[in-house]
């Protein structure tokens, strides 16, 4: 043979070889990114993740991921508004007339570097929550004196006043233990060291963050069923929405536009998903400034308000109208606001009111409305648009439309800028005090969320009585009957005095591709990656 044959052959063989060592290497990585894409989750959200510091993270997103990645002392069961231990051992003993709280502490319970959960530390993160004063802060410091550790397993609670809202609150993020070896003692922090289901591995803001399972998490009742969960954050409802389609994520949660939603209840590609939330929006009106500061005109705005007309055309019937602060379906819920200005917007009567203020058609109120264009998801400025309508239909307002950033609307919020302005609430723990108390509750809370409200000097009383003597009672006692009947009372005060006017109760909606199961959603409003998985 001739040796330049031999050569053809030679090279034939090495082409062929490299090229079946090609076809094998793409395999290879082909499977890897299968294998990886069968063990990964991937959410999408316009959401934007704040802090995962649980002494200073106060709004959904950051308690969310919270609530994932650390663990509280108790927590509901999915499914449920019912508490169960978790790193507590059992229920509180409670001695002292309800003043003095012991808690088991578990044992055996490691957080994600390394070091173990006891006593000390639980007593030395709540200590850390309240002396830190975020956001969150007051949950604790309006309740608890001090806490300390009797022994390494035992956790002793000793209470500002006997109240039954506390077992909630340790249910919230805000009193999740976290590591002493990586928080300081002295500052928020960066790190998300917790002892939950998936520690963090990766984040970049605004980007995405990355969760892997711990491996040596403590119930194996809730271990995860995916081995990672990715949460990728888009600009728009619009990007959200495209993202689901291309197949760039699992799941489309929070917060689609309801056009979106419609559209994808007729794909057969995707579920919808749908409940009810505990989830509100209102109008907030700084009570010491004038306009604002006469009853009569804020009475005049709830009264030209429409709720079913906002739920049916802005949000395509994804919404109900909300009647009181305290959410339907909650114990003690009435339609306050309903009894006193009817359901679709009495025009007429917003009108009388105006006119007792000393506004007419020639004297016109004029007022700005603020809101924010994406906290609250792609409907915002259509909803300013439609209260603005309504409001100038009684032919006795003028409002200008102003809007900011979430961050710089906080600021404004909390310096007392913005007159009138659209928020919203999501649930600390599941209870009327929740609603009502973090508003009017204290001068300081009416500040912080932009009421600037007194409670104690009410403008309507019962049985001589203010709005912060029932809120008060109402936490003073754990009767049931007692409780039920001063939120009743307290509604109808707050429906009279108006320092802040619901809108609509929002019904959580999540959108998942059709091999994703597993996805809760309850009246907590907690959405747990533990339990998702995909086939």
């Amino acid at each position: 043979m001739e040796r330049r044959t031999l050569i053809g052959i030679l090279v034939f063989i090495i082409v062929v070889i490299g090229v079946n060592i090609g076809i094998w290497y793409w395999y290879m990585q082909q499977q890897m990114v299968t294998a990886v894409a069968k063990e990964t989750i991937v959410i999408g959200t316009t959401d934007r993740l704040v802090t995962l510091d649980p002494a200073n993270a106060y709004d959904y997103l950051s308690c969310n991921v919270i609530e994932n990645v650390f663990e509280g002392l108790y927590r509901y069961k999915p499914g449920t508004t019912e508490l169960e231990p978790a790193l507590a051992e059992d229920f509180p003993i409670i001695t002292d007339n309800g003043y003095t709280w012991y808690i088991k502490i578990r044992e055996g319970v490691k957080f994600h570097d390394g070091s173990e959960l006891n006593a000390t530390v639980v007593s030395w993160s709540l200590n850390r929550s309240m002396e830190l004063g975020g956001d969150p802060a007051f949950l604790l410091t309006d309740i608890i004196n001090y806490t300390r550790a009797i022994n390494e397993t035992t956790l002793m609670i000793r209470l500002k006043v006997n109240t039954s809202i506390l077992l909630s609150i340790l249910a919230f993020t805000v009193s999740y233990p976290v590591s002493m070896e990586s928080f300081p003692a002295d500052k928020f922090s960066d790190v998300a060291i917790g002892c939950g289901p998936f520690k963090v591995v990766e984040w970049v803001k605004d980007v995405h963050i990355i969760l892997e399972r711990f491996d040596d998490y403590w119930d194996q009742s809730h271990f995860p069923k995916m081995k990672r969960v990715i949460i990728k954050f888009y600009k728009t409802s619009e990007d959200l929405a495209a993202a689901l389609r291309a197949g760039e994520i699992d799941i489309a949660y929070r917060t689609l536009h309801p056009e979106d939603v419609e559209a994808f209840m007729k794909d057969p590609n995707f579920r919808v998903l749908t409940s009810p939330s505990p989830f509100i929006r209102y109008l907030v009106l700084r009570c010491n400034m004038s306009p604002f500061d006469n009853v009569y005109v804020r009475q005049a705005i709830a009264a030209a308000i429409n709720r079913t007309e906002i739920c049916e055309k802005i949000f395509l019937g994804q919404a109900e109208p909300l009647f009181s602060m305290v959410p339907k379906g909650m114990w003690s819920h009435i339609d306050a606001f309903k009894e006193l200005y009817g359901e679709e917007g009495n025009i007429t009567y917003a009108q009388e009111l105006l006119r007792k203020a000393g506004y007419s058609e020639t004297n016109k109120l004029n007022i700005t409305l603020w809101y924010t264009p994406e906290h609250y998801g792609p409907t915002e400025a259509e909803l300013a648009a439609l209260i603005k309508e309504q409001l100038e239909r009684t032919g006795m307002i003028n409002v200008k439309l102003e809007f900011a950033e979430w961050s710089t609307y906080v600021d404004n919020m909390e310096k007392g800028v913005m007159e009138i302005f659209l928020l919203g609430w999501y649930p600390d723990y599941l209870d009327p005090d929740d609603y009502l108390w973090p508003f009017v509750g204290t001068w300081e809370a009416a500040c912080s969320l932009g009421t600037f409200y007194k409670s104690n000097e009410s403008t309507m009383k019962i049985d001589g009585k203010t709005l912060y003597d029932y809120l008060l009672m109402a936490r003073l006692t754990t009767d049931m009957s007692k409780r039920t009947d001063y939120y009743i009372k307290a509604q109808k005060i707050y429906a009279y005095d108006c320092p802040t006017i619901p809108l609509f109760q929002g019904v959580q909606i999540c959108v998942t591709k059709l091999n994703v199961y597993g996805v809760v959603l309850d009246a907590t409003q907690i959405f747990r990656y533990w339990m998702i998985f995909k086939t």
